[in-house]
């Protein structure tokens, strides 16, 4: 912490991935930034860009998680001005463990390894992330971060699965919700930026990328959102379906022979916007189709837009008014088509749409799309990152 200017390395472990940044709290400038990519294949590579702007592209054949790590470190103390003070964790699954960021020690990772039965894809990376850093940088203090801490102030009657008591009982099967750090982000923004106390705001907020999810907020605390159990749960995403009928499993277990894996993990790589467009899992790509008559890309925007809308709708049974309804996420901050149809599906909510300050996603206008009468929407670009890296010096500075 030289200079009286702390920096917080913020480190997003995937299974063949760790993306990083580095921040300073101060000023909430990003300092470094990077990916270390497709891990534990000949064509691993780090891609790297420095406080000098310098851009650095490295292989690492066959690099695991611990090795990459090391040349992060490496490329980091020869490019910051101040040493690291802390490093913050993207954790998915906090389960009900955790209700904030928490100061990693044995017992919390343990936990985070306990929860990777409900979160099979992230929790495990994640907590690998920890245990490398903490070996590679022993003396720096390290934060977790939940995906899932900002949902736990859901009430009973929005968390409760309609299944019989006992297995909330003994495995806690209940609705837990994701997206939370981007949500915290975007409605604190949004407060910022209308000089409004966030106590004193209702708000939707719907976060919109390859994983998709939307939240309603009350006076800054989040009382439901529209993913559940796992990430599966909710509006429809780039290769998940979101919400199905659960006798679609029997169905196709009779009728295609497959096991419940098979078809859990269709719902996840093969299903959504992919799965109805057979196009691609990317929105951008789809628009295109669907611009060259697609009838199959339509139909996928079609079916994002009206499920998005219809859950936005079911998430204002949680509200007294709207203050505002935010967009965010690769999506959410970048297609003004996606957000236009959207809006056009909540004409009870009386949205009128200013077609030019939506074509600019918001910029010219401190985010707002819409005219001052009837529904307020805004496009307020998330940042994850700088979320965890407060919360992290928060938690690190406080001791």
């Amino acid at each position: 912490m030289t200079n009286g200017k702390p920096q917080i390395l913020v480190i997003n472990s995937g299974s063949s991935s760790l993306k990083f940044s580095v921040l300073e709290v101060q000023s909430e400038s990003v300092l470094a930034s990077g990916i270390a990519e497709r891990l534990g294949t000949a064509e691993a590579l780090l891609k790297f860009s420095g406080a000098d702007a310098k851009k650095i592209e490295e292989p690492l054949p066959n690099a695991d998680h611990r090795s990459a790590l090391r040349c992060i470190i490496h490329h980091l103390g020869a490019s910051l001005p101040n040493e690291v003070a802390a490093v913050g964790h993207r954790i998915v699954h906090g389960g009900e463990y955790f209700r904030d960021a928490a100061i990693v020690d044995e017992e919390v990772v343990k936990r985070i390894e306990e929860l990777s039965d409900l979160a099979p894809l992230h929790n495990p990376p994640g907590a690998q992330g920890i245990r490398v850093a903490s070996e590679l940088l022993p003396n720096k203090p390290q934060v977790a971060v939940f995906d899932t801490a900002f949902h736990q102030t859901l009430p009973p009657h929005a968390f409760h699965y309609a299944i019989p008591a006992k297995f909330y009982s003994r495995f806690r099967i209940r609705r837990y919700g994701f997206h939370g750090t981007s949500a915290q982000y975007v409605t604190q923004e949004l407060a910022r930026r209308l000089d409004r106390p966030l106590g004193d705001l209702q708000l939707l907020a719907a976060h919109l990328g390859n994983g998709c999810s939307a939240t309603a907020v009350k006076l800054g605390k989040s009382i439901d959102t529209t993913m559940g159990l796992t990430p599966l749960e909710g509006v429809v995403m780039g290769t998940r379906s979101g919400d199905v009928d659960p006798s679609l499993h029997l169905f196709l277990q009779e009728r295609e022979g497959l096991n419940l894996r098979e078809i859990t993990d269709l719902l996840t790589r093969e299903s959504g916007l992919l799965g109805v467009s057979g196009v691609s899992h990317d929105m951008r790509s789809i628009l295109q189709a669907m611009d060259a008559d697609n009838a199959r890309a339509k139909l996928a925007v079609d079916v994002f837009c009206y499920r998005l809308a219809r859950a936005l709708l079911g998430l204002a049974a949680g509200l007294e008014r709207i203050d505002g309804l935010i967009f965010t996420g690769g999506i959410g901050e970048n297609s003004a088509i996606v957000r236009a149809r959207v809006l056009q599906h909540l004409q009870i909510l009386r949205p009128v749409i200013n077609q030019r300050w939506n074509e600019h996603h918001g910029r010219e206008n401190d985010g707002r799309i819409t005219e001052e009468t009837g529904l307020s929407c805004f496009v307020i670009p998330t940042n994850e990152e700088l979320m965890i890296a407060r919360q992290t010096a928060a938690l690190v500075l406080s001791r």
